[in-house]
This record gives C-alpha cells, sequence and structure tokens, in this order.
C-alpha cells in the first residue's frame, strides 16, 4: 500500500506539473505575441520618421510664396480664358440662333401669305353671284390687306 501512495503522489504531482506547464505555455504566447507587437510598432515608427522626413525635404523644395503668385497667375489666366470662351460660344450661338429665327420668321410668313390668300380666293366665287355687294368687301380686304403688309414689314425690322 505504500508504493500505491507514493504512486498517487506522483500522479498528483505530475498533473500539477502540466498544468503549470499549460500556465507557463500560455505565457510564452503572450509574451510572443508582445514582442510581434512591439516589432510591428518599431516598423510603423520607423515608417512614419523615413514619411517625416520625405515630408521635410518636399518643403524645404518647395517655395510657398512663388508657389502662390503661381497659383494666383494660374488661376487669372484660366479665367481670361474661360471668359474668351465663353464669349465666343455665346456670340456663336447668337449668330447661329439669327438664321434659325429668320427661318422660323419666313415660314410664318408663307403661312400668313397662303392662309391670305386662301381666304381671297374663297372670296372671289361669292363675288361673281354677287356684284352690287363686292365693291365693300373688296374695300375691306384691301384695308386687310394693307394691315397685313405693314405687319409683315414690322416683323421683317425686327
Amino acid at each position: 500500500m505504500a508504493t500505491c501512495k507514493v504512486l498517487a503522489k506522483e500522479v498528483l504531482h505530475s498533473r500539477k506539473a502540466i498544468s503549470r506547464m499549460y500556465v507557463n505555455k500560455a505565457q510564452m504566447m503572450s509574451i510572443g505575441n508582445a514582442l510581434t507587437e512591439q516589432l510591428a510598432m518599431l516598423r510603423v515608427s520607423g515608417t512614419l520618421q523615413k514619411s517625416s522626413d520625405v515630408m521635410k525635404l518636399v518643403n524645404d523644395s518647395i517655395k510657398l510664396p512663388e508657389m502662390q503668385k503661381t497659383m494666383f497667375e494660374m488661376s487669372k489666366e484660366m479665367a481670361r480664358a474661360g471668359l474668351i470662351e465663353e464669349m465666343m460660344n455665346d456670340s456663336l450661338d447668337s449668330a447661329l440662333d439669327n438664321d434659325s429665327i429668320e427661318d422660323e420668321a419666313d415660314e410664318e410668313i408663307e403661312k400668313v401669305l397662303l392662309e391670305v390668300a386662301g381666304e381671297t380666293m374663297a372670296a372671289l366665287p361669292a363675288a361673281k353671284a354677287r356684284p352690287a355687294a363686292v365693291a365693300a368687301p373688296a374695300e375691306q380686304l384691301a384695308d386687310a390687306d394693307d394691315e397685313l403688309r405693314e405687319r409683315l414689314n414690322a416683323m421683317r425690322t425686327t
């Protein structure tokens, strides 16, 4: 039985040793992760240092007052170019629009003249049927024609 007690003590010591090994393993892994994190932080800080050195060199190579002056002149030139282009586009548009307006006006004049001619032609057969009553409507038609011609001339001048 003494050997059983010794054997039981050895099993207990082995189990405690195994649990201590698991604890030690966890601590070692934690230390490994901490070292990996520190290494990454060192790399980041090195990269930031290089980046700041490059930015410093760029800042030293750029002359800020000269850059501002150049940018101001460039914006003035771009504004002038934009205004000139806008004026050219407006003048071209207005020139092209005048032609289309004249064409539309000519079409409207043709329609009015055809309409007046149609009304005049419709009034002609009625004139043969009643010769005595034709004198007054003919004068009215002449007045209407004069009025239409005045309107036509007014449209052409505008």
